[in-house]
């Protein structure tokens, strides 16, 4: 998305704030206002979706905990089984990773934010890009035009 429709707020660091469908939990200093992925939330999902940002010390903690890999990753996604009024899941993004991503492909941290938000989300409604045929791939392409963002994980491989 243009810088305009996600731009980072004037409030610094960490602290848990709630939109509408968006549980935001910003465990660094970088500055964001997850209220513009509503659009995209709301558009796959009724369910709340908790989104968590931390660094890559944390990520890297949690993918071998969660994974068994030792190394950051730049987004985790972990669905909650489906049960009345649940919430959908978590996506946890590494700001490193989503920084420096976002300077290699010539676009804002909040635009690349947007981009392993909606990819994170995909996972949490069950695609899986490894295994689905490219099923996932032509979802993530098709969203990514819809709400005017760059390039996704799937489409840079």
């Amino acid at each position: 998305m243009p810088r305009s429709v996600l731009p980072a707020i004037d409030r610094a660091a960490k602290g848990r704030y709630n939109c509408a469908m968006i549980d935001f939990i910003n465990e660094t200093r970088f500055a964001f206002d997850p209220a513009p992925l509503e659009a995209i939330a709301d558009s796959l999902s009724d369910k709340t979706i908790e989104l968590v940002l931390i660094g890559d010390p944390a990520m890297r903690e949690l993918n071998k905990e969660r994974r068994g890999i030792d190394k950051p990753t730049d987004v985790l996604s972990f669905p909650i089984a489906d049960f009345p009024r649940s919430p959908l899941g978590s996506i946890v993004i590494s700001i490193d990773a989503a920084s420096a991503q976002a300077r290699s492909f010539g676009h804002g941290a909040e635009q690349e934010i947007a981009v392993l938000f909606l990819h994170g989300l995909l996972h949490l409604l069950g695609f899986d890009h490894e295994t689905d045929g490219g099923e996932m791939a032509a979802q993530e392409e098709r969203l990514r035009e819809r709400f005017n963002l760059p390039a996704g994980l799937i489409a840079r491989q």
